[in-house]
């Protein structure tokens, strides 16, 4: 299964210090550097306008991971927000600011590879969150703890 990080997710990682969990990072990388760990272009954006951290750090350095999105994911984005509901997904502040938006085009990636996104967002009742768009469309979704389990990882 591929696994496509939000970045509230790598903001997660952030706990997972490098000299500490050395095991988990190799593990991690190894993921990473066989493709079944990738993200898309605007959670990279999204990490630029955060502050330096190991972990933006680290992302600097596997850059490639950070994809531009396909025709067909950005077909995708334009099925999602055929659902009136889901244009929430874009704040009015990242709409008048032009901030980095990477939700819909996190889950139109794991759409079209039929993978799982990985975030630390909530499924809410009624909310327009990565969560709520995955099941209305039948995508996997999971939490950052939830695909530690999933690879059978533990520290």
């Amino acid at each position: 299964m591929i696994y496509v990080v939000d970045t509230s997710s790598f903001r997660e990682l952030e706990r997972y210090y490098q000299d500490v969990f050395p095991t988990f990072w190799k593990l991690f990388q190894a993921e990473v550097d066989a493709g079944e760990i990738v993200s898309v272009r605007e959670v990279w954006r999204e990490l630029e306008a955060c502050p330096e951290t190991n972990v933006i750090t680290w992302a600097k350095g596997n850059i490639g991971l950070f994809k531009p999105p396909t025709a067909a994911e950005a077909a995708f984005v334009g099925q999602i927000f055929s659902v009136p509901h889901f244009a929430q997904l874009i704040s009015a502040k990242a709409q008048t600011t032009g901030q980095p938006v990477a939700d819909p085009f996190l889950i139109a990636a794991a759409q079209t590879c039929s993978g799982s996104v990985v975030t630390q967002e909530r499924l809410k009742p009624n909310a327009a969150k990565i969560p709520n768009v995955c099941e209305h469309f039948g995508i996997a979704c999971t939490t950052f703890e939830g695909f530690l389990k999933a690879k059978g990882w533990s520290f």
